[in-house]
């Protein structure tokens, strides 16, 4: 389990010790140095680091970054709010020592996210994984309940060789096809390795859909320890198709039409070890409770895609009919609904029941995109809002009418409309915090004016290689 505890100057207890023991440790295995990373508001991945030597004064002081970085945008072009975007001020990384991995794709390296706090040592209000740890504990001390979650990882292996900003697929092969697992069995097999010696527990990794895309599914765990990992597994994919002359894409649409890559959120709440998802009198073994988590989601769909789906080229992804999750619809194991859900075999349910949220990709940032699913969730607990009429099949083939009358609604096809959606829901904004809700508006903004004039194209070819 992650800790809960915020960094403070100086240290926790026990963590200069620790620290100084694992850097002695880190030295024995020929590790020369600590990626210290997080997310920023645009979902880059940004990064510090520090010699292994070092990591005994990162934990008690922290490293030096600048806030600035939470209102970069995807190009690394700044924009700013009334309180982020200025060249003013420092932040302190500190590494999350429970964490740390070394990095079996990147020899010589070892890995850490941090938490940041300011140099007075309060929490830093734009930090989103500290905002993920506050929501996380403010539903299990307030109403008892924990959660399990894992984010499937999607990703377009091209040819390392291809000219410069073009993608070329490294495999030729079918969609799910044994052509293509034999085409790059080496990269595969070497990423499967490297997981193992990082300790992710990897359920399946196999060939996907789209041109030279695959698909890797992890074990659940604590909403932070899965957000953390979900930015370890990124890392690891792109550091192993490097030493294997492949170049990655994360991005939501590598080309503008056809299937993008998704970043498909699987969540479940606990209460006292049980989960909430089996075993109840509500549809398919839901407990009311869960039933009331659904519905939370499924209203807050639209503004959370500011969140969930938060760069101009997520909106090249959400298309009806793409198994994307475009409808504000649920259902049992329906791929067309935004939240799907699963039951899991018989026989397993009890551990395996679990809600699938499907407009989500990897260039959100997975801290902000759990927390805020989850704080929609909770608000429908809490009320004990009404799960609506299960959806089976395409929504798409509904009726403005009949859609209508099933409270069947499309989300939002811009990232414009995404952002005033999220301008309107007050729980949202207040769950992020005046600070990060007003960096969510002005970096969506800021990525809408970057875009403003060109087609589709010129879309999924600016954000090919951020992500």
């Amino acid at each position: 389990m992650t800790t809960l505890v915020d960094p403070v100057p100086g240290g926790r207890p026990g963590d200069v010790e620790r620290a100084t023991a694992l850097s002695g440790e880190l030295a024995g295995r020929g590790v020369h140095g600590v990626v210290l990373a997080y997310v920023d508001t645009a979902g880059i991945g940004r990064v510090k680091t520090v010699p292994t030597a070092k990591l005994p004064a990162a934990a008690a002081w922290g490293v030096g970054m600048s806030p600035v970085f939470d209102t970069f945008l995807a190009n690394d072009s700044i924009v700013t709010t009334g309180v982020l975007g200025s060249p003013d001020g420092d932040l302190r990384l500190y590494p999350d020592l429970d964490h740390l991995v070394v990095l079996s794709g990147q020899p010589g390296w070892a890995w850490a996210p941090v938490d940041r706090i300011t140099q007075e040592g309060e929490r830093h209000p734009g930090c989103s994984r500290t905002f993920l740890r506050r929501i996380v504990a403010d539903a299990e001390q307030r109403h008892g309940i924990t959660f399990k979650a894992g984010i499937e990882v999607e990703w377009a292996v091209g040819r390392g060789e291809a000219p410069d900003g073009e993608f070329v697929p490294a495999v030729s092969g079918p969609a799910y096809g044994a052509t293509r697992q034999v085409e790059l069995s080496d990269y595969t097999a070497d990423l499967l390795a490297a997981f193992a010696a990082q300790g992710v527990d990897v359920e399946q990794i196999h060939p996907e859909y789209a041109a030279g895309q695959f698909e890797i599914s992890v074990g659940a765990l604590d909403p932070v320890a899965a957000a953390d990992r979900s930015v370890l597994v990124r890392q690891t994919v792109r550091a192993v198709a490097q030493r294997h002359g492949l170049k990655v894409s994360f991005a939501p649409a590598v080309f503008a039409q056809g299937v993008g890559n998704g970043g498909h959120v699987h969540l479940s709440a606990w209460r006292d070890a049980v989960n909430l998802h089996s075993g109840g009198g509500g549809r398919y073994g839901m407990t009311a409770e869960a039933e009331s988590f659904a519905a939370g989601l499924l209203a807050r769909l639209p503004a959370l895609t500011a969140v969930t789906a938060p760069s101009p080229a997520s909106h090249l992804r959400l298309k009806p009919s793409q198994w994307a999750g475009v409808f504000t619809a649920w259902g049992r194991e329906t791929r067309e609904a935004a939240v799907r859900v699963v039951t899991g075999t018989q026989g397993q349910r009890d551990q395996a029941a679990n809600l699938e949220v499907k407009p989500v990709d990897l260039a959100a940032n997975p801290y902000l995109a759990l927390g805020c699913l989850i704080a929609a969730g909770m608000d429908g607990l809490t009320s004990s809002a009404p799960l609506p009429e299960e959806i089976t099949g395409d929504p798409a083939r509904f009726g403005e009418a009949e859609a209508a009358a099933r409270r069947v609604r499309r989300l939002p096809t811009s990232l414009e409309e995404s952002v005033a959606e999220f301008r309107k829901d007050e729980l949202l904004r207040t769950a992020l915090g005046p600070v990060l809700a007003d960096a969510v508006i002005a970096v969506r903004q800021g990525e809408i004016a970057a875009v403003d004039g060109l087609d589709d194209e010129q879309v999924a070819a600016a954000y090919r290689w951020k992500y």
